[in-house]
């Protein structure tokens, strides 16, 4: 507990500065720490993989100090924002861009209703405003193009969290395609 303490006042302290170095506001922290949740001599082990999961999070994102509680209790989502995961998800996605680049189908928000809908045919196609025979060519146009089956849940998971690190594709709106009343 003190030793938490002690870390969370100086990481308070260095945020307030803008660094914790002598170069002053701006530096890079010259101490990152890590913090485990509490833990008893028998999770000692489990304990130093949370420290060192919140030290590497607290080094991609520039912090003093992050708790693997906030690590844990968060979205994945922030984790995207790492070059890495950048180049990965371009890499994977970058001949759906290329395909719909010349022209010839709309293949990437094609992926991301359809994936967002859970794999629904209907409602995929309705988010588009598309027949769902469409959508289902231009899902085989994808598996295609990618040369894997999205079939597989780990594929599928892979296109998502790549459509997410990439962001360039908006959110499908539900009401697309729908005339209202009001």
């Amino acid at each position: 507990g003190a030793a938490a303490a002690a870390c969370a006042d100086f990481a308070s302290r260095a945020d307030a500065a803008g660094g914790s170095g002598p170069a002053g506001a701006g530096a890079e922290h010259t101490v990152v720490v890590g913090v485990s949740a509490p833990a008893g001599l028998a999770s000692v082990a489990v304990a130093f993989k949370q420290a060192e999961q919140a030290l590497s999070v607290a080094r991609r994102r520039g912090r003093a100090l992050v708790e693997h509680e906030d690590v844990a209790s968060g979205s994945v989502l922030p984790l995207l924002a790492d070059e890495a995961v950048r180049a990965f998800a371009d890499g994977m996605l970058r001949a759906l861009y290329e395909h719909d680049a010349h022209g010839r189908g709309d293949l990437v928000a094609s992926l991301h209703a359809w994936l967002s809908r859970h794999g629904q045919w209907d409602a995929a196609a309705a988010d588009l405003g598309v027949h769902r025979h469409t959508l289902r060519y231009r899902m085989r146009r994808v598996e295609e193009i990618l040369g894997r089956s999205l079939d597989d849940p780990d594929v599928r998971m892979e296109l998502w969290l790549a459509l997410k690190a990439t962001a360039t594709v908006p959110p499908v709106r539900r009401d697309q395609g729908r005339s209202r009343k009001d």
